[in-house]
């Protein structure tokens, strides 16, 4: 049975009564745990900056249709730290951002250029930092690192990741699967291929939300040791379908308008692979699909809050890190595309808000090029741990402490394929400062440039390519110039997709090395 707005209801009662706890026994943990800070990090998926209410990215307004975003939680938790207001996600598909926010490396390095590889675990990753640390770890959701095989994915033989080093570190409390985006009716594996249900009519992010709640409270009650959870929410990606989001939200939206975007297309763009090419059937759908996409949004929302309470309740709040990310936007018919995988704004900027109260300003906006490979060395960073050496990204914990320091001068993104298969023709690079975007296609279309350079202040919508601009030849020089520095740098070698298949996995979609070794 799908939630109605009764089941809702009783839901949402039930979550908050179930927030007390052992008074006591919160009081010893938050004691014991006082020099060193917990850490929480939430991540959505496919959830773009645009689409969250705080955020007024657009020169200083909403993009389009975002002022009906209904996220309350994350509105009033982006003032209570600090809200990275650049953040880009370098490689926007969902493997390689996960690979990044474990690795700290970029996606030539970490070597995961498509979804549905496996990522090599012979690495220092985030997890295994925190576990050396003595830290009580946590993975709860979506892990999508394990694949080896394209589809297939309710096949316990490709969703169950099994304890070792696949796990990346995270040796606590597993309850995840490898990957899937059906919310109804399904389950999670913790230590063997069985599937383990959320329960009959469960909307999945609120079972895992409560999966983590309980967590919480039984390590508040037993452990002295400090805690790191991971809650890996695979909404608001899509199916969009009306079964697979809940009535209750779905009906808050049901009459809502949204438009097209004023970068729409109509012509699917000539750079796009299969998952970004719309028919004539889906356009027709995209205001439909927005409206589902907001309910899930809310949703995601809701479920936040419940964490938040949970923390505010028991007393860990204030030695809490929580860090709230998505791993790349959607593009919904901007700019000729669908889903994500490319470095126009809605596909790459990514909401990024860290709150650790009394240590990270409340309200602070921060406006660094912080990207997914800076997020690892930017939170062990605030956490006082070591860094790995073969971390490719910035500690910008001062940025986040409001006390300056060395920053970004861009960000670096990096198209190597299309988004599941080995199909090649769709790669690119880019480079985003705070002002320009600057990308290059390895293969030109006959029907499209080779290069785009946007404006972003004055075109935020992305729809004046200047590179034939005589006014801005010299920042299009200088942004090539450091394009194929930065490349150099990292030994990417813009190469065609199925030469990494070839070099870098061993025919069975796993990965044997990266542009570094």
């Amino acid at each position: 049975m799908k939630m109605t707005r009764r089941s809702f209801m009783q839901n949402t009662c039930a979550a908050t009564a179930g927030l007390a706890l052992n008074g006591l026994a919160t009081r010893l943990y938050a004691a014991a745990s006082e020099k060193r800070p917990n850490l929480l990090f939430v991540l959505a998926d496919q959830l773009g900056v645009n689409h969250c209410g705080y955020a007024e990215y657009w020169n200083d307004a909403h993009y389009a249709g975002a002022q009906n975003a209904a996220t309350p939680n994350l509105d009033r938790f982006a003032g209570e730290g600090v809200n990275f207001n650049h953040a880009v996600s370098n490689t926007p598909v969902c493997s390689a951002f996960r690979s990044t926010w474990m690795t700290g490396q970029h996606t030539t390095s970490h070597g995961m250029v498509i979804n549905e590889l496996r990522l090599r675990p012979d690495r220092d990753c985030l997890g295994h930092v925190l576990t050396d640390a003595g830290y009580e770890t946590a993975y709860i959701g979506k892990w999508h690192l394990y694949a080896n095989k394209l589809g297939d994915h309710f096949n316990p033989d490709n969703s169950f990741v099994p304890r070792g080093p696949n796990r990346l570190g995270f040796d606590g409390y597993w309850a995840a699967y490898n990957f899937h985006h059906i919310y109804y009716d399904t389950y999670y594996h913790t230590e063997s291929k069985e599937k383990i249900p959320y329960g009959p009519g469960v909307f999945e992010p609120d079972g895992q939300t409560d999966l983590a709640l309980r967590w919480l409270e039984d390590t508040a009650r037993r452990s002295k040791r400090p805690f790191a959870a991971a809650i890996s929410w695979g909404t608001p990606h899509d199916p969009w379908n009306d079964e697979n989001v809940p009535a209750a939200y779905r009906e808050r939206f049901g009459d809502v308008a949204l438009d097209q975007p004023p970068n729409y297309r109509p012509a699917n763009d000539p750079y796009a692979d299969g998952w970004a090419v719309l028919s004539r059937s889906e356009r027709d759908r995209l205001e439909h699909w927005r409206r589902n996409y907001y309910a899930m949004t809310t949703n995601l929302d809701w479920n936040f809050g419940r964490l938040m309470q949970y923390l505010e309740q028991s007393g860990l709040a204030e030695n809490t890190i929580v860090v709230f990310g998505s791993d790349h936007g959607e593009m919904f018919g901007a700019q000729g595309r669908r889903a994500k995988n490319i470095f126009y704004d809605e596909a790459a900027r990514i909401p990024f808000l860290i709150r650790w109260p009394g240590r990270i300003p409340a309200g602070r906006v921060c406006d660094a090029c912080l990207s997914a490979v800076d997020i690892m060395p930017t939170v062990l960073g605030l956490m006082d741990l070591k860094i790995p050496s073969r971390v490719e990204g910035m500690n910008l914990a001062d940025q986040a402490r409001g006390q300056g320091g060395a920053e970004p001068e861009f960000a670096f993104l990096q198209g190597t394929g299309a988004t599941a298969n080995w199909q090649t023709g769709h790669e690119w690079r880019a480079l985003r400062t705070k002002r320009h975007t600057y990308a290059r296609f390895r293969v030109r279309r006959p029907d499209a440039p080779q290069e785009y350079l946007f404006d972003n202040v004055a075109d935020p919508y992305q729809r004046t390519n200047l590179v034939s601009s005589a006014e801005h030849r010299t920042i299009l020089e200088e942004l090539r110039g450091k394009l194929a520095q930065k490349m150099g740098s990292l030994n990417d070698t813009f190469e065609a997709s199925s030469w990494y298949r070839d070099h870098w996995t061993d025919g069975n979609r796993i990965i044997v090395r990266g542009a570094r070794g």
